[in-house]
């Protein structure tokens, strides 16, 4: 049967309350925003938001009272500084309070590699000497067993659903990306269910063409939902750019409260949908943003 499912019906069946989240594992490209603004207007609660350096999608699910708690690098909006809703949100508790877990965007990777080979925990010398052990009473100070010396102990992070943006993929959620993809396998393959939002769904023998590019196995994709400029502002490698006005605009729109509630209800609640979102956006802009140089890579030869 074919995975494919409008977005509602993914979020709604696959990320309820309480959920554990990764999302926006790519770093700054592949951003699943239009994931992120369907979990707001389903008014999800109590999420727990697993990522790299995450950029201004945690700070929206915070404003919007999504989040519980963080398990994250930074969060903030990269090109601008701040995240505000975040700041809010740990200073003041508004719109509520939210627990963080502090990683290094290599920690996070750890912690999310062991939970893919089934392992509780993987070592590290990374962080000996930082703060972050202190701040995070999941890591655990050990001796290593070859020499004494000093070990971190990462533990594992499960996720509860993964939600992963790419260029392609067929029905089924074989799924090719490409570009910066960051931790996006590991977060793949430790993750109990997965959702996978893709610019294009195409026939199976696209996918085949090239299987090297494949992120994971399609048995841990649950939905797969057909959202073009999905991962608007970020950048999509191959399709559009980042939307760098955007990310400006919504730095001085957030400074408050009001300011934000105006921003969400503009750009989420009262937009039902990507489709609306990008009518929004209005022709000149996506246009501006289309891919004006195109490099392709090398042809393949899979012959034998």
């Amino acid at each position: 049967m074919s995975k494919l499912r409008s977005m509602a019906e993914a979020i709604a069946q696959y990320v309820p309350d309480g959920s554990s989240v990764a999302i926006g594992l790519a770093l700054e490209p592949l951003i699943p925003f239009a994931a992120g603004h369907e979990i707001i207007r389903q008014q999800r609660r109590n999420l727990t938001l697993i990522g790299p350096i995450s950029d201004l999608l945690f700070d929206q699910l915070i404003g919007a009272g999504c989040v519980e708690k963080v398990k994250a690098a930074w969060v903030g909006n990269v090109s601008e500084g701040l995240g505000h809703c975040y700041r809010r949100a740990i200073e003041q508790s508004i719109p509520r309070a939210v627990v963080t877990e502090e990683h290094s965007n290599y920690t996070i990777g750890l912690a999310l590699l062991a939970a893919s080979l089934g392992v509780p925990y993987i070592p590290t010398r990374s962080l000996l000497g930082s703060d972050i052990p202190r701040q995070n009473p999941t890591f655990h100070l050990q001796q290593s067993p070859l020499d004494s010396t000093p070990l971190l102990l990462v533990p594992a992070v499960h996720p509860d659903v993964t939600i992963i943006h790419a260029q392609r993929s067929d029905e089924d959620g074989n799924a090719h990306l490409w570009g910066s993809v960051g931790i996006s396998e590991e977060a793949m393959l430790a993750a109990r269910d997965v959702i996978v939002v893709a610019e294009e769904v195409v026939p199976r023998g696209v996918i085949l063409s090239d299987p090297n590019r494949v992120l994971g196995p399609s048995f841990k994709v649950r939905a797969v939902v057909h959202e073009p400029w999905g991962a608007h502002p970020s950048a999509v490698p191959g399709y559009y750019n980042r939307d760098h006005q955007y990310y400006h605009e919504y730095h001085t729109q957030t400074r408050t409260v009001d300011g934000f509630q105006n921003w969400l209800d503009e750009w989420v609640l009262n937009t039902q949908d990507r489709a609306a979102y990008a009518a929004k956006l209005g022709e000149e802009r996506i246009h501006s943003l289309g891919v004006k140089e195109h490099h392709y890579a090398a042809p393949v030869d899979y012959g034998y």
